[in-house]
């Protein structure tokens, strides 16, 4: 068993949760929302959070910026939300490219954030004081190119793996499965008991179609541990190496075995961690920071649900990839003065107790917080429990994206076209390469000409 110590380190990280309902007013994309000036009604400055559109997202925001407010009185920030997937980051590059960003803004960290060239477009945060304290893996993805930090902290890590409904398994006398030949032999047995669909996969919230590759990679590193580098070097691909297909074929194995839901064409996030919470589906490929959401979709059935790590062929390899956050908080370059000083305290603030406190609420963490200052609870939900275990053991791996600058921006919609039969897997992972290479060259990578 290969051990992975700066993976080890993440979960080293705590976070404590807060229970505090806190009152504020989100709307979306394009409809500012607003909240109170100072406490003395004297003057204030005004900035403008943009995040996440989800609940999770929207909760998180809300609070962080009532405790923001609560603790800096001159200071009003005021609310966007952003779509996911392709959309909003389109909607990101748009607004950078016009100037029209929100001063202070949340966005993936890891490869994603090459294709916005923080460079050219973010404010650096090397010297700010929180900055000593990050995780190193967060830290790392949140760097350009030219090595400085982009990035504050926001929210916790968590894995990519398989939610999974426990009443399920107990019922049909089910085990974690560690090779995929018993994963598939699980969904036999429950589509054999009938009554409980197998997989649930939401095509129709497109990026989390991508979850059969991308959690998969601990797996591929297992086989392939030089991937990462040979990836990135265009010395490595998809369809020539049989670790990598493996996810793509995946995705095709469960939709030809007639696994999936009726509905997985139009179905979104929601409905599936609605489905794997009640019991209605035993399986949902996920990041486990969805899970955080189960409270709200399916009350009472938190500890239902738990996770493991997606399956190879391997068992005693078999282990849970890592995603240090899926975002992280940013500054445009373009923000100046009373402004950029307002939104340095706000990103500062994420990345303190308090912030930490607040962002959380209405989020319960599933993984780690990404600050060295912020500490765990110790009740924590059965997701956050069982990828502390893999994290413990030594059984983990930061997502490729983590490890290499490159991720084709239209994977989730290659994905979507295996999980609906419309490509075949070798097929699939042949266009993906093509899309790698398209955003390889546009980030200069050498070797990609």
């Amino acid at each position: 068993m290969r051990s992975h110590p700066a993976a080890r380190r993440l979960l080293a990280v705590g976070a404590l949760a807060a229970s505090a309902t806190l009152a504020f007013t989100s709307c979306s994309a394009g409809s500012l929302g607003s909240s109170s000036g100072g406490e003395d009604g004297g003057a204030t400055t005004t900035i403008t959070f943009l995040s996440g559109s989800t609940d999770t997202e929207v909760a998180s925001a809300k609070a962080l910026i009532a405790a923001f407010q609560k603790a800096n009185p001159d200071i009003t920030v005021k609310s966007d939300t952003r779509p996911g997937g392709s959309e909003g980051d389109n909607l990101v590059k748009t607004r950078l490219a016009t100037g029209d960003m929100a001063e202070v803004f949340s966005y993936n960290n890891g490869s994603l954030l090459q294709a916005i060239k923080p460079e050219q477009n973010l404010t650096p945060l090397d010297g700010e004081s929180w900055a000593g304290q990050l995780d190193e893996n967060f830290a790392n993805s949140s760097k350009g190119t030219d090595g400085k930090l982009y990035g504050a902290p926001l929210g916790t890590a968590f894995g990519g793996g398989v939610l999974y409904n426990i009443p399920v398994y107990k019922k049909l006398g089910l085990e974690v499965p560690k090779t995929w030949d018993e994963f598939m032999a699980n969904n036999s047995a429950i589509k054999d008991a009938g009554g409980v669909t197998p997989v649930e996969q939401t095509y129709g919230e497109t990026w989390t179609s991508q979850l059969f590759v991308l959690g998969d990679y601990h797996n591929v590193e297992a086989q392939a541990p030089n991937f990462a580098a040979d990836y990135t070097a265009n010395k490595a691909h998809y369809a020539d190496t049989p670790a990598a297909l493996a996810g793509f074929q995946h995705i095709q194995e469960v939709k030809d075995a007639g696994y999936l839901n009726k509905d997985f064409a139009s179905a979104k996030l929601n409905d599936g961690i609605k489905a794997v919470a009640t019991g209605e589906a035993a399986h949902y490929p996920q990041l486990g920071g969805s899970a955080s959401n189960i409270e709200n979709v399916a009350p009472g059935n938190t500890n239902d649900v738990g996770f493991f790590a997606l399956p190879g062929d391997n068992a005693e390899a078999n282990g849970l990839t890592i995603w240090p956050g899926t975002s992280a908080l940013y500054v445009p370059k373009s923000v100046e003065g009373d402004k950029l000083d307002a939104a340095k305290k706000f990103v500062a603030f994420a990345a303190t107790q308090e912030g930490c406190d607040a962002a959380i609420a209405g989020n319960p963490p599933q993984g780690p917080f990404l600050s060295k200052a912020c500490k765990l609870p110790a009740d924590v939900s059965q997701v956050a429990k069982d990828t502390q275990a893999y994290i413990d053991a030594g059984k983990a791996s930061p997502a490729l994206e983590f490890k290499s600058p490159i991720k084709g921006p239209n994977l989730e919609q290659i994905c979507i076209q295996v999980g609906t039969g419309q490509e075949t897997a070798e097929k699939a992972a042949a266009l993906y390469d093509a899309d790698v290479k398209k955003q390889a060259q546009q980030l200069g990578l050498p070797g990609w000409d």
